[in-house]
């Protein structure tokens, strides 16, 4: 006989604090058995989601208000389900833009395994900082470099050793929202604001095939290509990364030799 009772709901204790603009709670779907012991009840929709991908939607991402001002915490899961953003959950992101020695800009295309945009083209690296004391430490943009540091790591394989934190140049913030595409249009999506760091130097790549399908050292005229492809369908690239090719990246590329030109830390750019 099944041990487990019929299915009951567990609120997110203080989920208000943590989403100022929602009217409910967030509940999830529990099974407990007699002796105590429950399990999460997932979604039918996610039971295909990668057992990897699956892990890493219980990291605790960074909560924030719209002048990004840390205010809670919750779930990568919570973060990226559509129903919250539109209720307004905000989070902490990065995205690192690296070029090489050669003045290449790196790109990626996200795995296919990927939950948000699978298969899409992006810029070098894109991610958030966690809900951890060195993650969440704002002095010089600290915690977020550190997180980009990390991840370019675990998705492009890039030693540690080579990513020099003093050499990342934070530039600017975009904070923009964006369903998960026309195939997943209203389960998954992204609201975040953005840290904007560029990254100059030469490094050895190792992707890591759960993360990454592809990546390409591309020219200023290969952008230009792949943003028009993208404008006739002919090409999936991320929401972020076609507002910074369109907005930025051209006048960062122009002043690679000093990026100080370029600096507009205060700035959060609104496209949400």
């Amino acid at each position: 006989m099944n041990s487990f009772k019929q299915g009951v709901t567990v609120m997110l204790r203080n989920s208000f604090k943590i989403y100022p603009r929602m009217k409910t709670p967030v509940l999830f779907n529990v099974k407990c058995n007699f002796f105590g012991s429950c399990k999460l009840m997932t979604d039918s929709k996610e039971s295909h989601i990668d057992a990897q991908q699956w892990r890493y939607l219980d990291e605790m991402c960074i909560v924030i208000d719209e002048k990004d001002k840390n205010i809670g915490k919750a779930s990568k899961r919570e973060c990226h389900k559509f129903d919250n953003i539109e209720k307004g959950l905000l989070h902490r992101a990065f995205s690192v833009i690296l070029f090489n020695s050669s003045g290449e800009l790196l790109l990626q295309q996200r795995s296919e395994k990927k939950i948000t945009y699978p298969g899409y083209w992006t810029n070098s690296c894109c991610s958030h900082p966690l809900a951890t004391k060195e993650e969440m430490e704002e002095n010089d943009e600290i915690g977020v470099k550190r997180a980009a540091r990390r991840k370019l790591n675990h998705e492009l394989g890039i030693a540690e050793s080579q990513i020099d934190l003093n050499k990342f140049e934070y530039l600017t913030k975009i904070h923009y929202k964006a369903d998960n595409g026309p195939e997943n249009s209203k389960e998954w999506g992204e609201h975040e604001i953005d840290y904007c760091l560029v990254y100059k130097g030469d490094v050895t790549i190792r992707i890591n095939r759960n993360e990454v399908k592809n990546i390409e050292w591309i020219t200023r005229k290969r952008l230009a290509e792949i943003i028009e492809d993208s404008n006739k369908n002919k090409m999936l690239v991320t929401p972020w990364f076609k507002l910074m090719a369109k907005i930025f990246i051209n006048e960062w590329w122009d002043n690679l030799e000093d990026l100080s030109k370029c600096y507009d830390k205060d700035t959060i750019h609104k496209f949400a």
